[in-house]
């Protein structure tokens, strides 16, 4: 629902988000969330309400809505006959297709995912949990290393963060957590996990995530306890610097949260020339 897509991003930059990076994670123009923005200012959230729009059809009915949220809550793509092991939203745009065939743009793709409760939050948005000043300096300091790091091995450079999510339509189903991971050009991947959050689903998450890239995986994360479990850090350290996970300072109830990296494994060559250190690296003496 386009209404619901505009608070949403109103939302995301009330609470701090920049409204570009906003329209880059949910596939909008730039100039479509400033103009919302300029709404908003004139008329508060009433002025974002859909005005009825007679005659015109959903391009899913409820019921084909239900059928897709169970296609992808069931799991990995895969199953669907797809090379990839991650949902995104051409993904989801060929398995309307096929399913019920119905052509929709991407830009239809990002609002239908937005009235099932599958937008997330821009990177680096979550600014309540961690201390705004620490968060600040370490976007200022620490990010660009880790961009020069992911760069100099080939890499791309994710935000990964999960959220719970209500059954689509309400009722007492199970509950369902979403993990994602998004790039600042706009990539937006995720996988739906029943029950909490767990180790195990991080970590299936980032083997998934390791599957489609095909390349060294550089990912910032919160910081959550199964983020940070022993059996997560194990598996960081198996992918032998293919997968390196960096954490974000300050989390709110987490001690010793500072700006971290798990270790990198031995690459057995030098830095290059100039290159900066990586937060959780040592220096030269």
């Amino acid at each position: 629902m386009l209404e619901s897509l505009r608070i949403t991003a109103v939302q995301h930059v009330r609470e701090g988000a920049h409204p570009e990076d906003v329209a880059k994670t949910l596939g909008l123009h730039r100039k479509t969330v400033y103009g919302w923005l300029a709404r908003y200012r004139k008329g508060g959230t009433e002025a974002l309400r859909a005005k009825p729009l007679p005659g015109r059809p959903p391009k899913l009915s409820e019921q084909q809505l239900r059928r897709l949220y169970s296609l992808i809550v069931d799991g990995d793509p895969r199953r669907q006959q797809f090379e990839v092991a991650l949902w995104t939203k051409q993904v989801v745009r060929a398995l309307i297709r096929r399913e019920f065939d119905v052509a929709l743009s991407i830009a239809s793709v990002g609002r239908m995912f937005s009235k099932l409760g599958l937008t997330p939050r821009p990177p680096l948005s979550r600014a309540g949990d961690h201390d705004p000043e620490a968060l600040a300096r370490w976007k200022r300091e620490e990010l660009p290393d880790v961009r020069v790091a992911a760069q100099v091995v080939g890499g791309t450079l994710y935000f990964c963060d999960d959220i719970a999510l209500c059954p689509h339509g309400g009722g007492d189903g199970p509950d369902v957590h979403m993990i994602w991971a998004a790039t600042t050009k706009g990539g937006f991947w995720f996988a739906l996990y029943e029950g909490a959050m767990t180790p195990a689903a991080f970590i299936d998450f980032c083997r998934r995530l390791q599957h489609d890239s095909r390349r060294p995986a550089y990912v910032v994360v919160h910081g959550g306890a199964a983020q940070r479990a022993t059996e997560t850090e194990r598996f960081v350290a198996s992918a032998e610097g293919q997968l390196r996970l960096f954490f974000l300072p300050g989390r709110a109830g987490v001690s010793g949260s500072g700006p971290s990296a798990t270790p990198p494994a031995p690459s057995g060559r030098p830095a290059p020339a100039g290159s900066r250190t990586i937060p959780g690296q040592r220096r030269p003496a």
